[in-house]
């Protein structure tokens, strides 16, 4: 995970969320950095659970194509956090896959949920090639290599049993 975290920030290509404040900005790679290394994806968004790390609002556009002004939701922080940390854990899982030639990775609901999206249920189970997706992570906030599939999403991938 931590290198992959080294990877990109020695490329410029870290992803840092629109809805991150100046301050939110300053503090991230840091934050970051330190729940890869010995935190989760709760301790976190803990850290980045502060009112100044985030925009009051955004920019957002409704589904009739109309742009507008809409308050940041107030779970923005877990929201981000959780993201992120999923994305940086697939990363080392599949370098850790290539490196022991593994040749798959499942797609597995990681985060349970009430009512899980159809479009994400239906990755679940999913065999995903490790050299794909990790390209396809270093490339894209959202894959379409099934996993995770956004914000939310609640999927990973796991090693095969």
């Amino acid at each position: 995970m931590l290198q992959e975290f080294q990877r990109d920030v020695g490329e410029g290509s870290l992803y840092i969320s629109p809805r991150l404040s100046p301050v939110g900005r300053s503090v991230y790679q840091n934050l970051l950095r330190d729940a890869l290394d010995s935190g989760s994806p709760e301790s976190f968004a803990a850290a980045l659970d502060s009112p100044r790390y985030f925009n009051p609002t955004e920019t957002r556009e409704t589904p009739g194509g109309h742009k507008g002004r809409a308050r940041v939701p107030t779970t923005a922080a877990v929201t981000l956090a959780e993201g992120e940390f999923n994305r940086f854990y697939i990363r080392g899982l599949c370098r850790r896959a290539l490196r022991e030639g593994v040749d798959r990775l499942i797609v597995y609901r990681a985060k349970l949920v009430d009512e899980p999206r159809s479009e994400s249920q239906q990755h679940v189970g999913v065999e995903v090639d490790p050299l794909t997706l990790l390209s396809d992570l270093r490339s894209n906030i959202e894959t379409t290599s099934g996993a995770p599939m956004g914000p939310n999403s609640g999927l990973s991938v796991r090693l095969p049993t």
